[in-house]
């Protein structure tokens, strides 16, 4: 309805305001508008900072739950294992989703060796005469077109009539256990459960103490279908170790020895927990009673034996195409730097969870992301999009173009945010480098919590753990691997929820995601929100947001806990006064980055300033690495607070950083004292050079006094 029309007179801004008011707001509108016209770039600095905040707000406001379930159910419909034509159509489909958006997209391929089964079968013959064909597919039925289960990269082989055995986790304290209750694993079968070492790290290990093939399950209540997964050791292709496997490029061949030491020397299997529990219970010898799993099953021994096991699997190795797709959205003011968001997109089955929760939220961000630009937004740094291949076999597709492209990614890059599994469940998990605590924890504080009403993510946070606990990137289980720990690239890894049920299986659907993983999609929104407001504020801010205080306290947090391992001659001197310098470098920095925040000026000079300081912000993690790289590992260069898995001994080491002074400890129990120590010191002080590096990266200059 209609308003009628007032009779009142009208009123402007001035009417029935004092005269003397008049003229003093007539004088502060005069005075604006002169220092904005004599000073435009403090008015411009204000209002890029206004601009960015309210971005932030429309970016979260775009969410929408039913967007990212339709982008998973896409994903989902058909497996798409690596190097197969349905993992080349959903290549296909993330790169036309891209597209549509109108971003400029790129697509890379590979040529890598990758590696499948063509066919496996076990039986058993029991104690009392009897005979049995065990299933070695998923039980229930997955249909023709998902793979087999099979460990990737493990030889073909037959044995015939060899003893069960079974060795708990495979793991150096369960060997040491067996051979004090005189159980001989040689010319044995090992049925292992799966623990928390590499499949590849736990079949090596059963082989050097003479078993002759690994049959290994995963134990759990709740547990469905078969554990696939790959049992390479080292990441990216294996023919092409350090550089990029391109079209034409050099390959190394398959009976190279760095080849042949990257496979494992005996045959390997997953099984379901009902095929091993079958086998387990028919076992007889020495009792571990300590060795209960989840279920609370003991078996009745350990073996060997009486129970015999004829197995045979044959697979192939083959070249296989992979292809990276990625989208860039260029930035307006550094186009020259770069802040990354990672997922892969291959899978071992139908990937709901793994990988395919995280390529449906990156998707949505990209939605998001470009309905911003049609509202006028451009990020100040260049944002890349990358949705990798071939992970699963070991991060192939993430560390051949890290490989193919380390100079520039060395230079050039701020950050690298992934997400791998984004929902498997419920409860926020965050891994990072240091430095990227901080802004963590805000961003935290800004996104809706998808499982208490009223609260954010941080208070479900503070409620759940009582502090705030950012983990820390130490394990090769994702493509943020290849960036931090050849790269030196500051990274982040997000997701929802530990340990899922089908994880590897045939069952990681889309059913099992709407009925279990996240039935409303609002963990993925969750996390959708956390990593593209992250990557906004690395983009957009002004100065990065990085704060290497909290790398100090880390790293000073280490050298506590390594004072009550280390023993006899060994000096810890050298990494406590190189953090110590270390501290002070970051609390320089970071009172130099308050006060040009300060500032709102964009004059060149002060321009300047913050671009000098934002380099030196992000080339300090690049000084953590060492050119030589990890003793036995130089591909792993990383030498704070990484934590690689590769030689035999690195499992008898408890730390879970300083990786190199970790295979030394473990190392020198089997030198002279001497000799032993010696090889830890020098470790010691090869952390120490690191920590000096990225003290004087901070600061900024070649020479150790303070200018005057």
């Amino acid at each position: 309805m209609s308003q009628p029309i007032s009779s009142k007179p009208t009123t402007t801004i001035f009417g029935s305001v004092p005269p003397h008011w008049t003229l003093l707001f007539l004088l502060f509108l005069c005075t604006l508008g002169f220092y904005t016209l004599h000073h435009p770039s403090s008015a411009a600095a204000f209002s890029n900072v206004r601009n960015a905040l309210r971005f932030h707000k429309i970016f979260l406001s775009f969410a929408t739950n039913s967007t990212v379930s339709a982008y998973l159910r896409a994903l989902t419909l058909h497996p798409h294992l690596a190097g197969t034509q349905p993992a080349l159509q959903t290549a296909r489909y993330v790169q036309s989703h891209f597209a549509d958006l109108g971003l400029r997209t790129h697509t890379v391929e590979y040529r890598a060796l990758l590696s499948y089964p063509l066919h496996a079968s076990l039986s058993a013959h029991f104690s009392d005469g009897s005979t049995r064909e065990l299933p070695l597919v998923e039980p229930g039925g997955a249909g023709a077109e998902v793979v087999r289960p099979y460990h990737a990269y493990s030889p073909s082989g037959a044995v015939a009539g060899a003893q069960a055995v079974y060795v708990n986790m495979g793991r150096e304290e369960d060997y040491l256990a067996l051979r004090r209750a005189g159980v001989d694993v040689k010319g044995c079968v090992a049925m292992v459960r799966r623990g928390e070492e590499s499949r590849g790290g736990v079949v090596a290990r059963a082989a050097r103490e003479g078993a002759v093939a690994v049959l290994m399950y995963t134990e759990g209540e709740k547990v469905s279908g078969v554990e696939r997964g790959t049992v390479m050791k080292g990441l990216g292709d294996p023919l092409t170790p350090g550089w990029g496997g391109v079209e034409g490029g050099e390959a190394l061949n398959l009976e190279d020895s760095q080849i042949f030491d990257r496979f494992p020397k005996i045959p390997s299997m997953p099984i379901s927990p009902e095929v091993a529990y079958s086998i387990l219970r028919s076992l007889e010898g020495p009792q571990m009673s300590q060795w209960s799993d989840a279920l609370g099953l003991k078996p009745v021994g350990v073996g060997p034996g009486p129970t015999v096991l004829n197995f045979t699997y044959q697979g192939e190795k083959k070249m296989a195409t992979i292809h990276n797709v990625f989208a860039v959205i260029r930035g307006s003011k550094e186009p020259d730097r770069f802040v990354l968001l990672g997922n892969h997109r291959d899978a071992w089955t139908y990937g709901a969870v793994d990988p395919n929760s995280g390529t449906a939220v990156l998707l949505d961000i990209a939605r998001r992301y470009a309905l911003m630009m049609r509202q006028g937004w451009q990020p100040r740094r260049t944002i890349v999009l990358c949705s990798w291949d071939a992970e699963e076999f070991g991060m192939i597709g993430s560390t051949e173009w890290v490989e193919q492209n380390l100079l520039n990614l060395g230079s050039k890059v701020v950050a690298y945010l992934n997400v791998d599994c984004a929902v498997q469940g419920p409860g926020f998990f965050a891994g990072a480098t240091p430095q990227l605590d901080n802004i963590l924890i805000e961003v935290a504080k800004k996104v809706k919590d998808p499982d208490s009403v009223g609260m954010t993510i941080y208070d479900n946070w503070m409620i759940t753990n009582k502090v705030i606990n950012i983990q820390r990137l130490s394990g090769v289980d994702s493509d943020f691997a290849p960036f931090l720990q050849h790269a030196g690239v500051p990274s982040v890894d997000l997701y929802y929820g530990r340990d899922f049920p089908v994880y590897h299986t045939a069952f990681d659907s889309y059913n099992w995601m709407t009925n279990y993983g996240d039935p409303l999609f609002q963990r993925h929104v969750a996390v959708a929100g956390v990593w593209g407001l992250l990557a906004l504020h690395l983009a957009d801010d002004t100065i990065l947001p990085f704060n290497y205080i909290s790398y100090a306290e880390q790293l000073r947090n280490y050298t506590n806990h390594l004072h009550t391992l280390v023993k006899g001659n060994v000096y810890l001197g050298p990494i406590t006064a190189s953090i110590q310098e270390f501290a002070s470098a970051a609390e320089e920095a970071e009172e130099e980055a308050m006060k040009l925040r300060e500032e709102e000026s964009n004059s060149e000079i002060l321009v300047l300033k913050k671009r000098t300081l934002n380099d030196r912000l992000m080339l300090a993690e690049r000084s953590f690495l060492d050119a030589d790289g990890l003793q036995g590992r130089p591909w792993f260069k990383h030498l704070a607070t990484s934590r690689v898995y590769g030689p035999p001994g690195d499992s008898e080491s408890k730390l879970v950083f300083f990786p190199g002074i970790a295979d030394a400890i473990s190392a020198s129990t089997r030198m002279k004292r001497k000799e032993g120590e010696a090889a830890i010191q020098h470790e010691i002080w090869r952390v120490a050079r690191a920590i000096e590096r990225a003290s004087s990266a901070l600061r900024g200059g070649i020479f150790t006094e303070k200018w005057s």
